[in-house]
């Protein structure tokens, strides 16, 4: 699937009864601080200072010190951002091809969006990731940034929110519960294009190194004990296979991440919002985007509907599973170099012993499988959040996609190393890989047409107890001639039954 990059208010909060006082802490005094560095700003709890030179408001100011918990905000994960300055221009251009916001006023939206979009004020979405209140926090912070700078597009002074307003344009016809997770899954769809890439260059590396030992033999194990013959190629090729398969799951994604809620507002009635919005706004950001942005059939379902974000970690977990299998056979097929396996090298990265001299470890996929181990948490953090979804609204949106993100994130990296670092630098130990297929005494059951079982039973356990191969003792015990024992016993023969090699049928 060709898919291009991209380019919920919680409504209680301007209908709580009475104003309330909040106790002095850093971020959140009780006492405006009346210093010329800030600026005095008011909701529905009182007044607070926020920073003169600050973009954002007190809806964001109030969450920095509410929230201080994981170090990680927002801001840290700008394709957040961006997608969500794309929603917000979306909504802006609904808005203003509707009449339901001052064209001019509309025009000055969008061209903050945009910035923002592009990178720009990316230090202005200091809210930690970990915040309450269903992204809430999230949705004022860039209300009040794009307000504050398309004032100061209009010439105006950053808070003259008399002028334009965070909530009364930026938000109109809008609720977090609804552009939030619209944010959300775009910036997921964003993320993937990266982390396909780096799905992509590891598969072909795997595959370049199949095709370099198409038909380098080797021994096959199940549960760890010696099997049949097989080729270094279909070894490396089926992790390859694997990839593909993540590719096309990740692919599969896009369809279920860009079915949107907008316009349905606080919990999916519409309310505070027209009639005609939810079309407008679901058809301008499929234009500015380019994705096949579609409306949820059933807005309310929709609130608390956690399907496409369960896709997405499970796609993710999957990855990670078939990440960790190459890396763990990699580790087992290098052990040695005298009393393990021994098929082939990793490229030694550092000394691997602060006593032993000489020792070298498969550091790179060992990494590697932290970072699988790494995901596997995700996976169950995200199907945790994604239950906990109570009555008309699921509250922890927040966890789930900073959870997502920094796993597509991770996972990315983790491939580009895992190919530069180890995959590309593989050297095959071909003597003992053919050494090793010739003496597996499982090659006996090439024999069992032609003898039978029991007498095949019986070559393979002399083969073990006197060290010799399969074929040096069936040359004995059996009257088949030598090109027939050449022709039952060829490795090569025996791992391409099924006509298999190391490149794809097409």
């Amino acid at each position: 699937m060709a898919f291009r990059p991209l380019m919920g208010d919680d409504d209680g909060m301007s209908t709580m009864n009475e104003p309330q006082t909040v106790p002095p802490t850093k971020n959140n005094s009780a006492t405006p601080d009346l210093s010329p560095t800030t600026r005095i700003e008011h909701d529905c709890i009182g007044k607070l200072a926020v920073p003169a030179d600050a973009y954002w408001g007190i809806h964001t100011q109030r969450a920095i010190g509410n929230f201080p918990v994981s170090g990680v905000t927002d801001g840290d994960h700008p394709s957040l951002i961006k997608a969500y300055a794309t929603v917000k221009r979306a909504c802006a251009a609904a808005n203003a091809e509707l009449g339901l916001i001052d064209a001019d006023k509309a025009s000055l939206i969008e061209q903050a969006c945009l910035e923002i979009e592009n990178g720009g004020l990316a230090d202005q979405f200091p809210v930690d990731v970990l915040q309450g209140g269903a992204g809430t926090s999230a949705n004022m912070n860039m209300n009040e940034v794009i307000a504050n700078r398309a004032l100061e597009l209009a010439g105006h002074q950053r808070g003259d929110y008399a002028f334009i307003h965070p909530n009364d344009q930026v938000n109109h016809s809008q609720s977090t519960n609804d552009t939030y997770p619209a944010a959300c899954k775009l910036a997921i769809v964003d993320a993937l294009h990266p982390l396909i890439d780096a799905t992509e260059k590891l598969r072909q590396s795997f595959h370049d190194l199949a095709d370099k030992h198409a038909n380098d033999v080797k021994l096959g194990r199940t549960q760890l004990q010696d099997a049949v013959p097989m080729t270094f190629g279909q070894e490396f090729h089926a992790f390859a296979s694997f990839l593909k398969l993540d590719i096309a799951a990740m692919e599969r994604l896009v369809p279920d991440l860009t079915i949107l809620n907008l316009g349905a507002t606080a919990i999916g009635t519409g309310i505070c919002a027209d009639l005609r919005f939810r079309k407008a706004a679901t058809e301008h950001l499929a234009r500015i985007t380019g994705l096949p942005i579609t409306a949820a059939p059933d807005p309310l379902a929709a609130m608390t509907d956690m399907s496409a974000y369960i896709a997405a970690s499970a796609c993710l977990k999957n990855l990670a599973i078939h990440l960790k299998k190459a890396a763990d056979d990699l580790r087992l097929l290098n052990s040695g170099p005298r009393a393990g396996f021994g098929d082939l090298k990793v490229p030694p990265r550092q000394a691997g012993s602060s006593i032993m001299p000489a020792k070298v470890n498969p550091v790179i996929p060992e990494c590697v499988d932290q970072c699988c181990f790494t995901i596997f948490g995700m996976d169950v953090t995200v199907n945790w959040a994604a239950a906990e979804g109570q009555l008309q609204l699921n509250a922890f949106d927040p966890l789930i996609v900073h959870e997502i993100l920094d796993g597509m994130r991770l996972m990315t990296n983790a491939m580009d190393m895992f190919r530069a670092n180890c995959i590309e630098g593989i050297v095959v130990n071909l003597e003992a890989g053919r050494e090793h297929a010739l003496r597996s005494p499982s090659i006996s059951a090439a024999l069992n047409d032609a003898i039978g079982y029991e007498a095949a039973s019986a070559i393979a356990s002399e083969s073990v107890a006197s060290g010799r191969t399969i074929r040096e003792v069936a040359a004995e015990r059996t009257d088949l001639p030598a090109e027939e024992l050449d022709r039952l016993l060829d490795p090569i023969t025996l791992s391409r039954r099924l006509g298999q090699t190391c490149r794809e049928h097409r």
